[in-house]
């Protein structure tokens, strides 16, 4: 499974921002997705998640009621809504699919968009 995000850019705070990750491959051992974040010289963190069908998400304590995941698996994509972005947003954002193999459950990752939030 090959991830591509897109979509990223800068924006000021209190703007928006919409990023999408098209998925390309064996799409159909696709299961659950997610998206993450990277700030300078910080960890990798968990901004939220979405179930194979969408009917699920869970988000970080720190973007809920501003950002909304939503997936279209008839066009084998996900999305990342953004809202009142602050500059804390600031972030390399990542693209992560999680994947059921006769191996078991294997992870693929995008290359990233950056978003630059100013104040």
């Amino acid at each position: 499974v090959q991830l591509v995000e897109s979509g990223g850019g800068l924006v000021q705070a209190g703007g928006s921002l919409r990023l999408s990750c098209a998925a390309s491959g064996s799409t159909f051992s696709i299961n659950a997705m997610g998206w993450y974040r990277q700030a300078p010289g910080k960890q990798r963190e968990l901004v939220g998640t979405i179930t194979s069908g969408g009917g699920s998400t869970n988000y970080a304590d720190s973007v809920k009621g501003r950002f909304t995941i939503s997936r279209d698996n008839a066009k084998n994509t996900m999305y990342l809504q953004m809202n009142s972005l602050k500059p804390e947003d600031t972030a390399v954002y990542y693209c992560n699919a999680e994947r059921l193999t006769a191996w078991g459950i294997r992870d693929s990752w995008g290359q990233g968009t950056q978003v630059t939030v100013s104040s």
